[in-house]
Order: C-alpha cells, then sequence, then structure tokens
C-alpha cells in the first residue's frame, strides 16, 4: 500500500522496503523566462509542477514497515510529466527520515527544483544537471542538492521528456543522482550579546572525489548590505593539502580538519556584539560544483530593570512620581506596564494609565534604553505594592521590580522637635 497525503498543497508520498524508503514529493519546477520589457519589464520566472522521488532513503529500525511499499511509476508513461527520480544511497542525505512523517505532522514541505550550470562546464559529458532546495517548515532540516543526470540507452521506443528535451527511462522517469549537497542542521541561533555562536554548514560529495580542493565562503547580509566574514580554501588531501583562511570578521573560526575529515564547515563567532546581527550564507564549492544554505543570526541581551526610588511615602497634597528604568537590551522590542495591589486585593491589577513612555536611547555598543514615569495619587492606599514589569524577548520571563507605599510615621515630626529643644536646653546650661 502507498500512503499518500496532501498537506497545504504539497503531496507527499512514504513508502518503504529493507530498512530504505523511497520518499515522493511535490516540487515546483523553476525556470527563467522572458520579461515583458519597457520601464516595468523584467525577468519572469516560470513554475511548473514537479515529483521529486528519493530512491532509498535510510529507515530507522524503529519505524513501522507495515504501510510502506517501494514506489510504483506510472503504468503508462507520460511524456509531458515531471518525474525526476533521485538515487541518494551515496552520498546520503542527512536527517533525510524527517521527509518520511512531514505529512503526518502537518508541516510543509518546500521543494524548489532548477537547473544547474556547473562553474567553467561545458558539459562535454552529456550530463545535464539540477539543483534541488528541500525545506521543512518548523524543522531543522535544510539541504541543496546537485543532482546529475544518468545515462539513459536510447533505441527507437525510448521516450523523451517534451518540456526539458531529455531522455527518459522506460517507465517514464528522468534518472539522477546526487554528486554534491551542501546542508545545515539549524536554520536560525540565538545567542548573547558578547557571547558565541556556532552557525551550522555541512557538505557531502560522491564517494569518488570530484575534486581535492574545497573553498567555503561564510557572509553577512542586514539591512540591505553584504561583507564578508571568513573564506578557507583547502585541500581534501590531508597528506599534501594546504589551508588558506581570510577572517574578515575578528573572532570568526573554523576547523580545517574537520572540512577536510568531515565535510564540517561551521563557523564559530565569538564576542557577538548588536552588528553580527543578520543573515549569514554558508557557501561551499568543490571543483565545478557549488551550493549554499541560509542561517538566521540573532543576538540577544536582556534588560536590567530598576525604580527610581526605593521607597515612596506619601504626601498629602501632591501626587509623586515614579520611574521604571529598563537599560542595555536588545533587540529594541521591550514592553513596560505597571500594576497594583492594594492590601485588601488578592491578586494585582494592570493600571489603565501606564504611565508616560520616554524616546528609545541608543548606547554605543548599540543596545537601548527606555523609562516609563508613573504618576502616585496621593489617594492610593498606605500598603499598596506599585510593580513595575518588563516583558522582553531575552527573558524566560517578564521581570518585575516593586515596592509598597509608606506613609509618614505618626509623632515623627513632634519627635523631632523634641529633640531639637533639648539639644538646645543642654547647650544653653554649658554655655552659663
Amino acid at each position: 500500500m502507498v500512503t499518500t497525503v496532501i498537506v497545504f498543497g504539497y503531496l507527499l508520498t512514504c513508502v518503504c522496503a529493507d530498512r530504505v524508503a523511497d520518499v515522493v514529493l511535490s516540487c515546483s519546477l523553476v525556470e527563467e523566462g522572458v520579461g515583458l520589457g519597457g520601464a516595468g519589464g523584467g525577468t519572469l520566472f516560470a513554475r511548473t509542477p514537479a515529483t521529486l522521488v528519493l530512491r532509498d532513503v535510510p529507515v530507522t529500525s524503529d519505524e513501522s514497515l507495515e504501510t510502506l511499499t517501494p514506489f510504483v511509476p506510472p503504468s503508462v508513461p507520460d511524456p509531458d510529466a515531471l518525474l525526476i527520480e533521485v538515487k541518494v544511497s551515496s552520498p546520503e542525505i542527512p536527517n533525510a527520515h524527517v521527509l518520511l512523517h512531514a505529512d503526518c505532522n502537518e508541516l510543509e514541505v518546500m521543494c524548489e527544483i532548477s537547473r544547474f550550470s556547473p562553474r567553467g562546464s561545458q558539459e562535454s559529458s552529456g550530463s545535464t544537471y539540477f539543483m534541488v532546495s528541500l525545506n521543512v517548515e518548523a524543522v531543522e532540516f535544510s539541504t541543496a542538492l546537485i543532482l546529475q543526470t544518468l545515462v539513459v540507452e536510447k533505441d527507437q521506443t525510448s521516450l523523451v521528456q517534451n518540456q526539458l528535451g531529455l531522455p527518459l527511462s522506460q517507465s517514464g522517469t528522468l534518472p539522477t543522482e546526487v554528486i554534491f549537497l551542501v546542508f545545515s542542521h539549524v536554520k536560525s541561533v540565538s545567542a548573547p550579546l558578547r557571547g558565541d555562536a556556532l552557525l551550522n554548514c555541512g557538505f557531502k560529495q560522491q564517494e569518488i572525489p570530484l575534486a581535492q580542493e574545497v573553498a567555503v565562503e561564510w557572509r553577512l547580509q542586514h539591512r540591505g548590505k553584504g561583507w564578508k566574514v571568513l573564506k578557507m580554501m583547502t585541500s581534501l588531501d590531508e597528506a599534501e593539502g594546504s589551508t588558506v583562511v581570510h577572517a574578515e570578521r575578528r573572532g570568526s573560526r573554523m576547523n580545517a580538519s574537520q572540512v577536510v575529515r568531515e565535510g564540517n564547515a561551521s563557523v564559530t563567532l565569538t564576542e557577538l556584539k548588536v552588528k553580527d546581527v543578520g543573515t549569514y550564507i554558508c557557501s561551499v564549492s568543490i571543483g565545478i560544483f557549488h551550493a549554499q544554505q541560509v542561517i538566521q543570526l540573532q543576538v540577544n541581551q536582556p534588560p536590567h530593570v530598576s525604580l527610581s526610588e526605593e521607597k515612596l511615602v506619601l504626601k498629602t497634597k501632591s501626587p509623586q512620581t515614579l520611574s521604571c528604568h529598563c537599560a542595555k537590551y536588545y533587540p529594541l522590542d521591550a514592553q513596560i506596564e505597571w500594576l497594583s495591589l492594594s492590601p485588601t486585593d488578592t491578586e494585582p491589577t494592570v493600571l489603565p494609565d501606564q504611565g508616560s513612555l520616554s524616546s528609545h536611547r541608543q548606547h554605543g555598543d548599540g543596545t537601548y534604553s527606555l523609562s516609563s514615569h508613573l504618576s502616585v495619587p496621593s489617594t492610593v492606599s498606605p500598603g499598596t505594592e506599585i510593580t513595575c514589569r518588563v516583558s522582553h524577548p531575552a527573558l524566560d520571563a517578564p521581570l518585575s521590580v516593586s515596592l509598597v507605599v509608606e506613609t509618614p510615621q505618626p509623632g515623627s515630626y513632634g519627635w523631632v522637635l523634641g529633640f531639637l529643644v533639648v539639644t538646645f536646653l543642654f547647650f544653653y546650661q554649658v554655655m552659663r
């Protein structure tokens, strides 16, 4: 039996045999078209529905095989259909098993296919290349595959795919294999200000090396601007290899031995600053092939919250101003609210008059500060607890600071007056 589910417009078919599975994904073939011309013209992209069959995806030992069977191509081949069959046994796609359960977990699978032109390649071998971008919503799975078409023996009955003009197998599929891929186990990273962050990126190629040199480049893009973070060129031959590293950002580093042995192109950023926030692009090139992954980096700094007064003694004639200072935080979105808890209440209430806010102040390190000022009326009940509560993305829970409204101690002024009178009489007797 073949299990087929449509989720958010994506068709997922999960089939399996002998601890490997065939995963069938509904994708889009993206091709560059011709613009309309004129002032409003530009490049257009046409999208054509396509089906991607990942053959022999490894399945974990605890996976149930009862409802999974191998993929069976259509009984009547259709030269108009875009059915791309991919051999993925070598190299394997890391964590590809998550595709088996994306439908059951109601996750959207994004799959785009486009033609790929290798750098400097004349395609003398007769092969055609495709780039496949796979991404699963809300799951740490993202990969870019380079596919190479396999040789199809031609005879008088051979089929040709109408749109691509490429020979098809007798079952009507376009046979390909993965020759190179770049992947990441994370899509976004959040790290503390002045802390460290590890941005994950890896690559794999066919067992038979396509090239002995690998170039890894990390770039940062933020608010329309981009600049290089680090570039490494190294040899995959440890015996005779050499490594050249250009770190444009101080405190960025990559492990050359892990690049060679494990295909680990991850970069570590130390002493994070606000200016490090943005979109990081990991580009890996091996010979004529290249692919990339994108990771978002966010820097967080929780605010320091304090009140302008340690205690608040009521004055009978006029209201008093109490300020709550929220200092040195990042990012910008901090929220301040005031709460009141009188001696007769069991739960605090949010004050409808939330006070006046100052303008955001940005410091030299990129962090922000904000103050809220509350007018406390003279009619407030003594013993009332006033709380300033601050919410911010860097806080696991809102941060609160409080004080209790006090009244002047009875007889305090008389005691001071009596003390002054006694002191005056004492000096008067001494001076006589």
